[in-house]
């Protein structure tokens, strides 16, 4: 194929790509590419659905979804400084496991990520069109005038990343200067104007119990707090991948937190306390877009008001970009695993997947017709997000046990404790997602396998096919069916048949036994090493420029 040399493992040969990925960032832009992720749309969102849904106990899904995050960028971290290949978390599951795994994980990551950058999209044109109405109609929905606007905006996150990886990491540091300011700002002047105590005790402190406080995670909690693994996503292309990429995600990580926290106190402090007299369902008095908008033009803060608009326009808009460019990086990753079409994985002479990035593009205008309004994607990203996340710890593990003596620059202490519970936390939020959203993510998963079955019996190059080892399947099927089981017969958006707190128990349960079932399912040895083999071809050529 043009562009690209054919590795041949069993005559010893191994030959580098005419075209190859460039190591031209550094730990601040990897940082930042992982904080722009991870602050978009959700600030603007997040703490109105979450004070919706617990109350003043909003506060603790914060510092739950945070205490998660942190446990999985942990997991990551090591992965992404022993194995720093470009498109990361679809790479690990298939050296630990093989190219099924491998599919299912990128699959998985490719479709959480090339949603998420339209519906940073949407965000943006929704509060922009208060500004300039006839943007999007009363349901949220795209009129025809703020579909042109969003195919422009894809349009022009493509361009900035096909231009090269620079282009992306410089022109997301000068955003991510104004995205950080504006939220801490916004936090200060709102604690210091207006805040009142006993807003967090409004109705009680947690007024649906320990149900709400669970059930705000999926509902822009967690999609706010996702977006950490950007940076592995170019551990292909970081200038030093085994110091930089753990420093990198476990920074953005802590540092996201710290700023939705701040963001959460803030917002329920500076509530006008009349509105919360009839309960938490309309916290800010009115709307579902421009809450932090509201509450300044209410308290005066006209400037503040300005200021809170551009940014709901500038922060989605950021995070779209990156989005763009890593969704690539997952689909080049598969693309160069022949796991799907070889030319998938085309790099340009710039050293950008182009043809990737093309995908990306066309595959984020067609979301914009399904779902039609910010409310209609997140549940159903934040699922594929945290289910592509779960497939971290078990890798982790299974790599320890399979190929123990790889140097690890990053070594996670406690990765015995903290591994499973990072699966169990993972399992446990995609529970809490509610069975509707779970039923839809097992149907495009299933519809992913199908795809690949396809392409594997009947593509070409049969000749130089990988096996499937479908073994690993063992424990990936029994997790994906139980889960739904459990989410099917749960007390959030199920059936309600097993009782509240013994779900909770039931998943954990689960959840340790599909990973301990996962861990010992790992390829052998001497497998691990014919993959990590594959991987190191791509890895030499992006060296080579270094």
């Amino acid at each position: 194929m043009k562009g690209f040399a054919v590795t041949d493992i069993s005559a010893g040969r191994v030959s580098t790509p005419a075209s190859v990925l460039r190591r031209e960032v550094g730990l601040l832009a990897l940082m930042l590419v992982s904080l722009g992720s991870i602050i978009g749309s959700g600030w603007l969102l997040g703490e109105l659905t979450a004070s919706s849904a617990a109350g003043g106990a909003s506060v603790l899904s914060w510092v739950l979804a945070g205490a998660v995050m942190v446990l999985l960028a942990l997991v990551h971290a090591e992965l992404a400084a022993t194995y720093p290949f470009t498109g990361g978390t679809a790479r690990y599951p298939r050296i630990a496991f093989g190219a099924m795994a491998g599919f299912t994980a990128g699959w998985v990551g490719w479709l959480a990520t090339a949603t998420t950058a339209p519906i940073e999209v949407e965000a943006a044109l929704s509060y922009l069109g208060h500004l300039r109405p006839g943007l999007v109609n009363t349901s949220g929905a795209l009129t025809g005038q703020g579909l042109v606007i969003a195919v422009v905006l894809m349009a022009v996150f493509t361009v900035v990343n096909v231009l090269g990886v620079r282009w992306l990491a410089e022109s997301n540091r000068i955003v991510m200067l104004w995205k950080i300011a504006v939220p801490v700002a916004t936090v200060i002047v709102l604690l210091v104007v207006s805040f009142h105590p006993g807003n967090f005790t409004a109705g009680g402190f947690a007024p649906f119990g320990a149900h709400g406080v669970f059930a705000a995670l999926p509902l822009g909690v967690i999609f706010a707090l996702t977006g950490f693994e950007q940076a592995v996503q170019l551990g292909g292309e970081s200038r030093n991948p085994q110091r930089d990429l753990p420093r990198a995600v476990i920074g953005a990580v802590l540092i996201g937190t710290v700023i939705y926290l701040g963001l959460e106190i803030a917002f329920i402090g500076s509530l006008n306390p009349a509105n919360l007299l009839g309960g938490w369902a309309a916290p800010v008095g009115k709307g579902d877009f421009g809450p932090y908008a509201t509450i300044a033009t209410t308290l005066g803060l006209g400037w503040l008001t300005v200021i809170l608009y551009t940014d709901a326009f500038l922060s989605p808009s950021g995070a779209g970009l990156v989005y763009v460019g890593t969704s690539a990086r997952l689909s080049y990753a598969m693309g160069y695993s022949r796991q799907v079409p070889r030319s998938v994985a085309r790099i340009s002479k710039r050293g950008v997947p182009w043809v990737s990035l093309l995908i990306s593009f066309v595959v984020g205008i067609i979301c914009f017709l399904p779902f039609p309004s910010w409310q209609g994607f997140v549940g159903l990203v934040t699922s594929a997000v945290v289910l592509m996340y779960g497939f971290a710890p078990v890798t982790l593990m299974a790599l320890r046990r399979s190929d123990p003596d790889r140097e690890r620059p990053y070594r996670l202490k406690g990765a015995a404790v903290i591994a499973p519970l990072a699966f169990v936390a993972a399992s446990e939020i995609i529970y809490w997602t509610a069975w509707p959203t779970v039923e839809k993510l097992l149907i495009l998963v299933a519809a992913g396998l199908v795809i690949f079955g396809l392409y594997h019996a009947f593509g070409p190059h049969t000749d130089r096919r990988q096996p499937l080892d479908a073994r690993s399947m063992l424990w990936i099927l029994p997790w994906f069916i139980g889960l739904g089981l459990i989410s099917y017969l749960g007390q959030y958006g199920g059936t309600g048949v097993i009782p509240p707190w013994v779900d909770l128990g039931v998943v954990a349960v689960f959840a340790l036994a599909v990973f301990h079932l996962g861990e010992r399912l790992a390829l052998p040895p001497q497998r691990v090493a014919e993959q990590l083999l594959i991987e190191a071809t791509e890895a030499a050529a992006e060296s080579a420029t270094r």
